[in-house]
């Protein structure tokens, strides 16, 4: 049995020993939302200092998608920010962190 029959084999025996969970369908008086909707709703909340608003948008998507949803976020701001001031992106990310070495950065 070569090694990409023996992989296969062991993907059937762990599928079998751990079946799918089933997924309850969604509720239909929640509104839903998407990720980059939670994503947005989480960052106005926490510069706005709103906790009611951070828990109810931390719920609407689940925790690594909110984080995909924030990274996605911010990479989309930093660049757009780079262009707007005509500067590396590297430069943008790391003088809104304050960190050192921002003006030695390569251009974009």
């Amino acid at each position: 049995m070569n090694t990409v029959h023996r992989a296969l084999a062991r993907l059937r025996k762990v599928f079998a020993a751990h079946p799918p969970v089933p997924v309850p369908p969604p509720d239909p008086s929640r509104p839903q939302h998407n990720v980059f909707e939670a994503a947005a709703a989480y960052v106005t909340a926490s510069v706005e200092d709103d906790e009611d608003r951070l828990d109810e948008a931390s719920g609407w998507v689940a925790p690594d998608a909110l984080v995909f949803g924030i990274n996605e976020l911010a990479c989309r701001a930093v660049i757009a920010l780079a262009r707007e001031r005509d500067e590396p992106v590297e430069t943008v990310a790391r003088g809104l962190l304050g960190l050192p070495g921002a003006e030695q950065s390569r251009p974009v």
